[in-house]
């Protein structure tokens, strides 16, 4: 992989992190279209890192009023929604990079992700026009539970990690402001602890500058950042006055796609 295509591929996660579209699954369809053979989740896992500090800089006064003052619901809650990734981490952590490389099921994540907008979408809609909407203070350990499973779901490339995160707290009828706020709060302890998991390769040696481009990876994980912070700031208004549909029609027009190529032209795969 050389500096251009990393770059490429930054901007490409820049833009997907934040948007319900599946970054993962963006940059393993690009991966493959370029043929690039790099440590696949280890790349993923920095230019994630490079989208968590667009988190820090866009929503930190979130993050200083939990700073400040970490005991609370919202610390708690965050807490609570991050365990079922890392359970799932723990006991599939052998077939992630598995699935990461193979890519079979890239399609039929991509669709799934399609269901969950549209269903979330029509869930949310239902419930502000029957004025149930919860707000932050309404949301309970319940609620954090159910989020923390549908972030769990979201692993494989292809369903969408803030689709998916979202499309929970829609399904919890929480105000769709706080749910995007939420949804990237989160997106702070799973990227995190992707890093700290990718640390061992390093330790080990598996990961070493012999075998990875540094400049490349390092190339990447500046565009990711840069073009992320625009991204959430896009994401956090178009959440709150527009619909998710626009986003469902894409991922679901990329799933067919992507069916096609694997089980018909293999052009791609």
């Amino acid at each position: 992989m050389n500096i251009f295509e990393a770059i490429i591929l930054g901007i490409v996660q820049g833009l997907t992190e934040f948007l319900p579209v599946s970054s993962s699954g963006h940059l393993v369809l690009l991966q493959k279209f370029f043929n690039i053979n790099e440590p696949g989740l280890f790349f993923d896992t920095m230019l994630h890192a490079g989208t968590l500090t667009a988190v820090f800089v866009v929503l930190w006064k979130d993050i200083w009023a939990i700073l400040k003052n970490p005991i609370q619901k919202l610390t708690l809650f965050l807490i609570i929604a991050t365990i079922p990734a890392v359970i799932a981490a723990l006991l599939f952590g052998d077939h992630i990079e598995d699935i990461f490389k193979s890519a079979k099921f890239l399609g039929f994540c991509f669709l799934f992700t399609t269901v969950l907008l549209i269903t979330s979408e029509i869930l949310s809609r239902r419930a502000i026009k029957n004025q149930n909407i919860k707000t932050e203070k309404d949301m309970n350990w319940i609620h954090a539970v159910f989020i923390g499973i549908m972030q769990a779901i979201a692993i494989p490339p292809g369903v969408s990690r803030s689709g998916a995160t979202i499309s929970g707290a829609l399904f919890c009828k929480l105000d769709r402001d706080f749910a995007a706020r939420f949804s990237f709060l989160l997106s702070i302890p799973a990227i995190l602890g992707a890093l700290v998991l990718q640390s061992k390769d390093l330790i080990t040696g598996e990961i070493t500058a012999e075998n990875i481009n540094v400049i490349a990876v390092i190339a990447g994980t500046v565009s990711a950042a840069i073009v992320g912070f625009f991204a959430v700031k896009f994401m956090l208004k178009i959440i709150k006055e527009k619909s998710l549909f626009g986003f469902a029609v894409y991922t679901g027009v990329l799933g067919v796609l992507v069916l096609i190529d694997q089980f018909v032209t293999r052009i791609v795969f």
